[in-house]
């Protein structure tokens, strides 16, 4: 567009395009179901900026793949909005733009979400920065728990606790159950959910380098203990078992005592279930510790855009308080931690809780995430589910650790 500009006007017009007052429309494409938060902040940046931004929903399931095909035949948008465990694989093709100096230059970088940019950097360069900010929380519901004798306002600390928690709260009869999650292959909602117990008492699924599986640890073991036995002993509805996800958010119903949620989930019961009383808190571990999985999107900028000023523009608006403060108003956590207090601050006390998340969160960081993690079919999502829920647990943990580390292999 800048160089029909130059075309066709005057050297003055030149001078414009130099000093980069020109308005330039920025082309970002958004996973279907953002959200409000960023909707509104475009809304906002809109209509106080001179450059604008058209944003364009793409289905979830289609994003990847159509932005892919768009890069190939060049007609990709000038930004993406990209689920940030996909950034690795499309910063390693070469498909985005480096953003490592201008990045480092922000003065507020080191504040700035860490797994995030540790997932959007690539062979010690950055090409992702954190747009939202997804965490895996702790719920437990008020009502129940004062119900069943228990502290209403006391946070759960250890899995010993939760299970006892969980048998009183079933002991209330009928529907109502202590524990939930969707265990029915359903490998996002489970490596959202489930790892943290790992994580927070000191070990992980992957090597560091990521070129190891490491699934069959005492960290593991202990923590898939902890839900055999909940299911055993009928603190979980029997649906929990083949879920794929669908029912992820069972915890709004009233009848769940207890679920690891995302952060974003305490919007949702704020807004639209004001009747369930609840609490949130940091996942523990199974052997001690606290953790989370740090979700979200980051900001990616495609390779060769012609306007890489016009997009950073629109980003730094993002970061700065205004922008913060849209994003969290309608649910989204800060992704500086340098100003989260004053952007949280007159919201509801609990979203701390999800903030807080961020400092012991982590994220797998593997070009083949979707083949290791979220493929239904593929070894961790078939592992969570035979471990917990089948008779041969020795056996699920051969089955998956094996396979793990052949797609590892064979990608390498």
């Amino acid at each position: 567009m800048i160089k029909r500009l130059l075309a066709a006007t005057s050297i003055a017009t030149v001078c414009l395009a130099a000093n980069a007052s020109a308005a330039e429309k920025v082309e970002m494409w958004v996973r279907s179901g953002i959200g409000e938060a960023f909707k509104k902040t475009v809304e906002t940046y809109n209509s106080s900026h001179e450059n604008q931004v058209a944003m364009t929903e793409v289905p979830f399931s289609e994003l990847v793949q159509k932005y892919a095909t768009a890069i190939a035949g060049g007609q990709a948008p000038d930004a993406l909005s990209m689920d940030l465990i996909y950034n690795p694989a499309f910063a390693a093709a070469g498909q985005l733009e480096d953003l490592t100096d201008w990045a480092k230059a922000l003065p507020y970088f080191n504040a700035l979400s860490p797994s995030h940019v540790k997932l959007g950097t690539y062979q010690d360069r950055i090409y992702g920065l954190p747009l939202s900010v997804e965490t895996s929380v702790f719920a437990w519901n008020k009502d129940l728990y004062k119900k069943a004798g228990l502290d209403p306002e006391k946070a759960p600390a250890s899995w010993d606790e939760i299970t006892a928690n969980a048998e009183k709260i079933r002991a209330l009869g009928d529907d109502t159950y202590g524990f939930y999650f969707s265990g029915g292959g359903c490998g996002g909602c489970m490596i959202f959910t489930f790892t943290p117990l790992v994580w927070g008492s000191g070990n992980d699924i992957l090597s560091a380098d990521s070129k190891m599986a490491t699934l069959d640890t005492p960290e593991m073991r202990k923590a898939v203990d902890i839900y055999r036995n909940m299911v055993k002993k009928d603190l979980v509805p029997a649906g929990a078992a083949s879920d794929n996800g669908a029912n992820f958010l069972s915890f709004t119903n009233g009848k769940i005592g207890q679920q690891s949620l995302g952060a974003f989930a305490i919007g949702s019961l704020l807004t639209e279930h004001p009747d369930i009383h609840f609490g949130v808190t940091l996942i523990p571990g199974a052997t001690g510790g606290t953790s989370s999985f740090a979700g979200g999107d980051n900001f990616v900028i495609t390779k060769g855009t012609p306007k890489m000023e016009a997009v950073k523009d629109f980003l730094e608006y993002i970061y700065s308080e205004d922008g913060q403060k849209i994003m969290a108003k309608y649910g989204s956590l800060p992704t500086r931690g340098d100003i989260a207090d004053k952007v949280l601050q007159g919201l509801d006390p609990r979203l701390q809780v999800g903030m807080q998340a961020i400092s012991v969160a982590k994220t797998p960081y593997t070009l083949q995430f979707n083949d290791l993690i979220n493929s239904a079919n593929g070894p961790w999502a078939t592992f969570t589910s035979a471990a917990i829920f089948g008779d041969d647990v020795d056996g699920a943990f051969s089955s998956a650790q094996g396979e793990m580390q052949s797609i590892i292999d064979s990608g390498q």
